[in-house]
């Protein structure tokens, strides 16, 4: 089997926009006091840094997330997230990612657990289920 380095592959900037659009789909704000207004603290690395300019709260796109202490790159995180929606097991994703299975383990527990924190709690009332017949053909018998 070859090994392609798949994350090589994929636009840092486009993940990062990416990654702040469904991390942040209300919009970027700072983890502390909310506020839109911030100025950049630091433009090397994988992900610019920024300071608040209402509280000087220091944080990333990452902050307050699941991925917050995290040292992968933009383009790692997407395919870590669609690896997870596919249902790819921990340790395909890991071979696959260059990961070890116990650091791909971990990330998939925070993503699960901020998705269980995320579900609602009430059944509504006012929602219409449709359930159909299901028909399996289980093989001919004898």
């Amino acid at each position: 089997m070859i090994d392609f380095p798949i994350d090589a592959l994929l636009d840092d900037a486009a993940c990062l926009g990416w990654l702040e659009k469904h991390l942040h789909p209300d919009g970027f704000v700072c983890p502390r006091c909310r506020s839109t207004e911030r100025r950049v603290a630091r433009r090397r690395g994988a992900f610019p840094s920024y300071r608040c300019r209402a509280c000087d709260r220091y944080h990333t796109i990452l902050s307050g997330t699941a991925f917050e202490k995290t040292l992968q790159t933009p383009a790692k995180l997407v395919l870590i997230l669609r690896g997870i929606a596919k249902g790819e097991s921990t340790s395909r994703l890991g071979r696959e990612l260059e990961l070890s299975r116990r650091q791909m383990g971990t990330l998939r527990r925070r993503v699960q657990e901020n998705l269980f924190a995320t579900l609602p709690r009430t059944v509504s009332e006012e929602a219409i289920f449709e359930a159909d017949e299901l028909y399996q053909n289980a093989g001919e018998k004898r």
